[in-house]
C-alpha cells in the first residue's frame, strides 16, 4: 500500500520544524548550548516560543530534523540503487555518495561538526544525535530487505544496516574531531567507507 503525499499543513509543519533545527544548529555551533536558549531558537526560527514548545520538548531536539533529513536522503539514495550490484557493493557505494555533498550543500556536512563538537560537552545533545541514528538504522533494514530480495534475510539485514549506520556515524564523530576538510582525503566519506569495508568483512561470505 503506497504512502499519501504529505498534506499542506504536514509539509509546512516539517518546513517549519527543518528552519527551527537550521536555527539551533547555528546557534549550537556559534555559542554552544549552555549559551543557546529556547527562547533564541524560535526568534532566529520566526516563530513564537509556544510554538517552537508544541514541536520540541527540548532546546535540543530542535537539531533532530536537520539530523534526520541527512539520514533520509541516504536512504532514499540506497533504495534507488542498481539492483544489479551486490547488496554490499551498492551499500558501500551509496555511502560514498551520500557523505559526498555538491558544492552547494557541503553547508550541511559543516554543521554536523560544529553540533558534533557542540555535543562533546553535551549529553542531551548528543542523545538526540544517537537517538537519529538509532532510528535510521530501523528504517534502514526495511531499504536492506527490499534491496537485497531473497537472498537477504531479517538477519542479514539487521547486521548490514547496524555496521552501515556505525560506519557512518563512526566517521562523523571522527572527523568532527579534526580539521579535515569536507571532501577528499581525511573526508567523512574516505572514512565511513573504510569503516563499512571493516565492519561488514564478515558478511561477504
Amino acid at each position: 500500500m503506497e504512502e499519501k503525499p504529505p498534506t499542506l499543513t504536514e509539509r509546512r509543519k516539517a518546513a517549519t520544524q527543518l528552519e527551527l533545527a537550521r536555527a539551533a544548529a547555528r546557534l549550537f555551533t556559534d555559542r554552544g548550548p549552555d549559551a543557546t536558549t529556547a527562547e533564541e531558537i524560535a526568534a532566529a526560527g520566526g516563530v513564537a516560543l509556544r510554538t517552537f514548545y508544541r514541536y520540541f520538548r527540548t532546546k535540543e531536539d530542535a537539531v533532530a530534523p536537520l539530523l534526520s533529513v541527512g539520514a533520509e536522503h541516504w536512504r532514499a539514495l540506497l533504495a534507488a540503487s542498481d539492483r544489479s550490484v551486490d547488496l554490499l557493493t551498492a551499500v558501500e557505494r551509496t555511502i560514498a555518495e551520500a557523505l559526498t555533498p555538491p558544492d552547494a550543500e557541503v553547508e550541511g556536512v559543516h554543521w554536523t561538526r560544529g553540533l558534533l563538537r557542540a555535543g562533546a560537552d553535551d549529553p542531551a545533545l548528543m542523545n538526540v544525535w544517537y537517538r537519529v541514528n538509532r532510528e535510521s538504522e530501523t528504517k534502514l533494514r526495511g531499504v536492506i530487505l527490499e534491496l537485497g530480495g531473497p537472498s537477504v534475510d531479517e538477519t542479514t539485514a539487521r547486521l548490514v544496516a547496524a555496521a552501515a549506520t556505525d560506519a557512518i556515524r563512526i566517521a562523523l564523530e571522527a572527523w568532527a574531531e579534526t580539521d579535515d576538510p569536507e571532501l577528499g582525503p581525511g573526508s567523512p566519506a574516505e572514512r565511513a567507507v573504510q569503516n563499512f569495508r571493516r565492519l561488514s568483512a564478515g558478511l561477504s561470505a
